[in-house]
């Protein structure tokens, strides 16, 4: 036989066999499918009838009908979470913007009523000073006076009267000098002490949170006296100005002098 019919021949099998293999792996490839679809608890089928009654539908076209609805439902969820988000960092943003309002609004009310009490005890430490420098200078035109006055002859001497600071030391050695006239006891170190716990030494202080204050009634003076107490152990030949230092102290240490013995068994409210 010649040569190039042996190679044709050989050709024509090798070809047939290719197909077989072809055929045969299509066949195991759609019996491996149609075992996959069976369920679990089924009998599986067979040879070649199991084959045969589990058709494989090999085509894409309901799969990737399938992948788009599923691609689309996914869109809409993630465009519904995206705006549920919005509105919730809308409504953060809303609450975090109201908080620093208030926030700001209770800071410059609270500046405004601190500028308020600072102007106020301003002028309540002015209108003191102001006080202060005008007695000071009624004394010292006071004390010229005298002065002059005894520099002239006099026809019958007569003792000169006592003259004392316009502060707090000479307001205190004034009243003990009244109350000794009047009987009334009481030290230096016991008026001291009860001024300071009281005013500090302000002439012009006045309690405006008290009991007393609530009533209509508020303390004033060196000694903080309420009005009607004031008046009730006035001390004869004091001022009647409740805010005189030397007629505030003779009058609470009159009333000490009553009701505790001595100002100075007072060391606390009174």
């Amino acid at each position: 036989m010649p040569a190039h019919f042996r190679a044709r021949a050989l050709g024509r099998a090798l070809t047939a066999r290719r197909k077989c293999a072809v055929a045969g792996s299509a066949v195991l490839g759609a019996a491996a499918l149609a075992v996959s679809a069976v369920p679990s608890q089924a009998q599986p089928a067979t040879g070649t009838a199991a084959v045969a009654a589990a058709p494989v539908q090999l085509g894409t076209q309901p799969i990737e009908g399938v992948k788009a609805g599923v691609t689309d439902q996914l869109a809409r969820d993630s465009v519904k979470i995206q705006a549920i988000e919005a509105r919730q960092q809308a409504a953060r943003a809303a609450a975090k913007k109201a908080v620093a309002e208030k926030a700001a609004v209770e800071k410059t009310a609270a500046h405004a009523a601190g500028k308020a009490v600072a102007k106020k005890a301003a002028v309540d430490k002015a209108a003191v000073n102001k006080a202060v420098v005008k007695k000071a200078r009624a004394a010292h035109q006071a004390e010229q006076a005298a002065s002059r006055s005894a520099a002239r002859p006099q026809a019958q001497k007569t003792a000169a009267p006592t003259s004392y600071p316009n502060n707090l030391d000479g307001w205190i050695r004034e009243s003990l000098a009244i109350m000794k006239k009047h009987n009334i006891p009481g030290t230096y170190q016991g008026l001291y002490r009860n001024i300071m716990r009281e005013s500090s030494g302000n002439p012009y202080a006045i309690n405006n949170w008290d009991i007393n204050a609530r009533n209509g009634v508020p303390s004033k003076g060196l000694l903080q006296v309420i009005p009607p107490t004031f008046k009730a152990y006035h001390v004869p030949g004091t001022s009647w100005n409740i805010y005189d230092p030397v007629a505030n102290i003779t009058a609470a240490a009159n009333y000490a002098a009553h009701r505790y013995g001595s100002i100075d068994n007072v060391y606390g409210a009174y």
